[in-house]
């Protein structure tokens, strides 16, 4: 399909660059599978579910992954800072990265983050990719880059303001357990346990899953057709506890709703063509646009995301392309706050009863 498909203006002023305070005071636009699109907030959660719905939450936890370093002087010139953005993890003590200023490092090259840590290039990409390969591996390495790292706000935040104090528990969810994330999955920052004790006392069920997110995901769409866009790669575990909850509300015809596009793409990517889900782990790069048939997920709870972004087209296909821009243009119109730190939707396919 077209990119261009998925554009809509986006005044800078809708960019949220804090999230609400309390969080689940943020706003949600409630879009059900029939009938008109409600603007509620996300405290009404409880309202819009039912006794057995399950809920699926993705519990990777962001690590500090922004790091400033210096590569060395070269014969030909001076020492140069270098910004690089952990995206990937390859093995124990290496990492894929995104680098600035990346055509001015080369193969080889050493960048120094402070006096603890360091790490060479062992390949160049394009775009400014880096595959670092540190002098520490495991826990060791991932303690330095705890000591030197800062957390990883998207791009347009940064862009608007820099890092603050709260930054390091505002975006991080509070399912968070498991390290390895580049990037919050950021639907989950809305909950609240107060929140979740009454959606337990409701009897809504809830499984975990986790997929790593990784910087690809703020990547702009740059090809002009969806065909020819490469999505990046990224790690993610369905356990058996989670494979078997989803299996069985399916099979007592109750809905499985995703708790963020990650926890959508990592059910999609284990499921069968009856849409049962195996116990797995491993890569996905599953890039979700109009036309896909969904197996598994009914109901999908997610920010407002970008134009042209795989997210948006994710959400094209989830709702229908008319609709998802229907419910973006109210959203815009009625103020709701966009990306990392915006608001609330909560979305039911067609399919969903």
């Amino acid at each position: 399909m077209r990119v261009d498909l998925f554009d809509f203006d986006l005044p800078p002023d809708r960019i949220a660059l804090h999230p609400a305070r309390p969080r689940d005071s943020a706003r949600l636009l409630h879009a059900p599978a029939s009938g008109e699109m409600e603007d509620r907030i996300v405290r009404d959660l409880p309202s819009l579910l039912r006794p057995g719905d399950l809920f699926v939450v993705n519990d990777t936890r962001v690590i500090p992954a922004a790091l400033v370093g210096v590569r060395a002087a070269r014969g030909e010139g001076a020492a140069i800072g270098v910004e690089v953005n952990l995206h990937k993890r390859e093995d124990a003590g290496v990492w894929r990265a995104f680098a600035r200023p990346g055509k001015r490092l080369r193969e080889g090259d050493v960048i120094a983050f402070g006096e603890t840590l360091s790490a060479r290039i062992a390949a160049k990409g394009e775009g400014g990719e880096v595959t670092l390969a540190f002098d520490c591996a495991g826990a060791d390495l991932d303690d330095a880059i705890a000591r030197v790292g800062a957390m990883p706000l998207p791009p347009y935040i940064l862009a608007q303001r820099a890092p603050d104090a709260a930054d390091a528990a505002d975006y991080q969810t509070m399912f968070a357990q498991r390290a390895g994330a580049v990037a919050a999955p950021t639907a989950g920052l809305h909950f609240t346990p107060a929140l979740l004790e009454r959606l337990d006392a409701l009897g809504v069920e809830r499984a975990t899953v986790t997929l790593h997110v990784g910087a690809g995901t703020f990547l702009p769409v740059k090809a002009e057709d969806t065909d020819a866009h490469a999505m990046h790669a990224e790690w993610r575990e369905i356990p058996q506890a989670a494979a078997d909850a989803v299996n069985s509300a399916r099979a007592d015809g109750r809905r499985v709703i995703a708790v963020g596009t990650t926890a959508l793409r990592s059910l999609e990517s284990a499921a069968d063509v009856q849409g049962r889900i195996a116990a797995t782990a491993g890569d996905t790069a599953i890039f979700i646009t109009p036309g896909y048939r969904f197996r598994v997920v009914d109901g999908l709870w997610t920010n407002f995301h970008l134009p042209r972004s795989t997210l948006f087209m994710l959400v094209s296909a989830f709702v229908g392309l008319e609709r998802a821009h229907a419910l973006y243009a109210h959203a815009i119109a009625q103020g709701y706050r966009f990306y990392s730190y915006g608001d609330a939707s909560l979305l039911f396919r067609e399919a969903a009863s």
